[in-house]
């Protein structure tokens, strides 16, 4: 690209820019959100600084983009509230908070009043209103219903290396920390998946599913083995 060229597009850009703030729309700094023309952005909505919006994207009314987000040929609803994330050819209900650090992949659809939290991963699924994944969680070709609590660590695990399968959590479901679903499973409405558990078969609803090894405790090992160190005094 040439200087010439540099200038034309910088022009261009903040001419975008310069368009939506007549409309309503709000800027931390112009001069660092970067926009296509194609983009439509309802009033009331704060964009933060290095932002991006691809495509056919769609914002809604009173949105808040922070910093360092991307937002690829996606439809995001009304007060929705994205924090440093990736969001790609997906949807976002009305009132949901994503971010930061998630990832929404392709053919993503999250409900309203929903919960997208850091480093959350979420591809080829849906995401029931109400829903809550706060943390560190991958929702991998899956359906997710309404109001269900899946803990930090929670894996949907949907590819055996050479398929890729489908799961199924029903309306009100709990999903411990670090548990795995191995795919294709069903949980049923209400159930409750125990903390640690790898869950290998459907789980009926408003049942308790445990699959765990039973803890052993060997007193004096450690002495025994001499492994640890010595503290300093």
């Amino acid at each position: 690209m040439t200087l010439e060229e540099y200038r034309k597009t910088e022009e261009k850009r903040l001419e975008i820019n310069i368009k939506h703030m007549e409309k309503g729309v709000r800027f931390a700094d112009i001069n660092t959100a970067y926009i296509d023309e194609s983009v439509t952005i309802g009033e009331g909505t704060f964009i933060g600084p290095c932002v991006t919006l691809e495509g056919n994207t769609q914002i809604g009314t009173d949105c808040v983009i922070l910093q360092n987000t991307r937002i690829v040929d996606s439809v995001i609803a009304d007060r929705v509230e994205i924090q440093s994330s990736v969001i790609v050819e997906s949807s976002v209900g009305e009132g949901t908070k994503v971010g930061p650090f998630a990832y929404m992949r392709p053919g993503s659809r999250v409900g309203k009043n929903c919960k997208v939290g850091d480093f959350v991963e979420i591809k080829n699924s849906t995401f029931g209103d109400g829903s809550k994944a706060s943390h560190l969680t991958y929702i991998g070709d899956s359906d997710v219903g309404c109001d269900v609590n899946l803990g930090c660590g929670v894996v949907f695990v949907n590819y055996d290396g050479t398929n890729k399968y489908r799961s199924t959590v029903g309306d009100g479901a709990f999903i411990g920390c670090n548990s795995n679903l191995v795919s294709p499973v069903t949980v049923g409405e209400g159930a409750y998946v125990a903390a640690g558990s790898t869950v290998t078969e459907d789980v009926e609803g408003d049942a308790l599913y445990i699959a765990r090894a039973r803890g052993v405790k060997k007193q004096g090992w450690v002495s025994a083995k001499g492994i640890l160190k010595k503290k300093r005094k």
